[in-house]
């Protein structure tokens, strides 16, 4: 190519580049000002920035259901070598979901479907069950219900229920390695599913979970409710063997765990023994947390999916160590609001933490509540009876 060609041809880039440049220049400060909220008479914005979200408190009954669209059910068995249950979160007409797994060993149905961008965005139930792989199983009983009472995907002539799941380890817990949740169970949780209190302990999930189930649920100042639900059964420990109190103590609110440090003698014996933090109790296989949060605040799938993220972080402060190898810690977020108004960062940055901080407090509420059916193992107050001494007055 000739060299002066070359020249000119460069020189005339140059003057393209700069005349974009300066187009540009001419731009922004137009582009700055439309992002400006609109001037109110005297020059101030017309707008005040928007207040702190803050926390008010637990709801009503610090329960899952606590968040409006929410029912729960449970089934569960201790008998005739059962020690194991399943539990059912019916949203019926849709919510919103998303998931986070971060556990090396999960068993789960129906999680792809809920990655954002998908087809579907809504779930009609989310079950929670033990019974390991089979314990799935129970999801088709919920099918099956849901399918009778038309909730589901239009498709033809019926209707399809998108119904993920996940599920605990708690195989032969009851001394009967057969007896385990089957599509009975499924059925049963969602028939009995309603909007009253869920009770933590050993009920559900939580039958045959290493530390049981438990729920909580909290208020926030921009009208919002945040609330969770959990299968306890790490094969990490909730407790710290330091001060032999739970590690999400620090959680509290309004006095809801009402316990006091335990005696040092009830620390050292429970350590030395059966009850301690690292106590396996009968014997059998222990692992996986699983859990569900919930808001009645319009969430995206997007944002769904970062809340089941960020609630992740609400196991890590309540149980060590956590999602370990063995572990298929499960978490979900739903939202039970249809979305019709993008929430600004603040409200989400304040739902997102608070279902961090309200899961930690959910997995607290299942070592206090859950007491010993069998050979499982010992409750937290039966083992610290000093500790829980404010709750045995209060009638907990």
């Amino acid at each position: 190519m000739d060299q002066s060609y070359q020249v000119v041809s460069w020189r005339a880039g140059w003057r393209v580049s700069m005349g974009i440049a300066a187009s540009m220049a001419a731009l922004v400060p137009a582009m700055l000002a439309a992002q400006q909220p609109p001037a109110a008479p005297g020059g101030q914005p017309a707008r005040p920035p928007m207040a702190r979200v803050t926390v008010i408190g637990p709801g009503p009954n610090n329960s899952i259901t606590d968040v409006p669209g929410v029912k729960v059910g449970n089934y569960t068995r201790s008998d005739s070598g059962y020690r194991s249950g399943t539990t059912v979160i019916r949203t019926e007409t849709g919510a919103t979901a998303g998931y986070s797994q971060m556990g090396g060993a999960p068993g789960t149905k129906e999680t792809d479907l809920l990655k954002p961008g998908g087809q579907v965005r809504g779930v009609q139930a989310i079950v929670l069950s033990g019974g390991s792989a089979y314990g799935l199983d129970a999801a088709t009983g919920v099918m099956q219900w849901m399918e009778e009472h038309k909730f589901g995907v239009p498709v033809g002539g019926g209707v399809v229920p998108i119904v993920p799941a996940a599920i605990l380890m708690d195989l032969g817990r009851g001394g009967d390695f057969k007896k385990r949740p089957n599509a009975m169970f499924g059925y049963k949780a969602t028939e009995a599913a309603s909007t009253q209190p869920v009770k933590s302990g050993r009920t559900g999930m939580g039958m045959g979970a290493g530390w049981g189930m438990g729920t909580a649920s909290v208020k926030l100042s921009n009208g919002y409710t945040v609330a969770a639900i959990v299968g306890l059964n790490p094969a990490g420990s909730p407790v710290d063997p330091r001060t032999c109190l739970p590690y999400g103590y620090f959680l509290e609110l309004a006095d809801e765990f009402n316990i006091v440090q335990p005696k040092a003698e009830e620390c050292q014996t429970a350590q030395a023994g059966r009850g301690g933090p690292n106590d396996g109790s009968d014997g059998a296989p222990r692992n996986t947390t699983i859990a569900l949060v919930a808001t009645d605040a319009p969430l995206i799938d997007l944002e769904a999916e970062r809340m089941a993220q960020i609630a992740n972080a609400g196991l890590a402060r309540s149980i060590r160590p956590i999602h370990n190898i063995g572990d298929g810690d499960t978490v979900f977020g739903i939202a039970t609001t249809p979305f019709t108004t993008q929430l600004g960062n603040a409200d989400l940055q304040a739902i997102f933490n608070a279902a961090a901080d309200v899961l930690g407090r959910a997995v607290v509420h299942a070592v206090l509540d859950s007491k010993q059916v069998g050979n499982s193992r010992l409750g937290y107050c039966e083992t610290y009876p000093s500790a829980c001494v404010k709750r045995k007055a209060a009638g907990r």
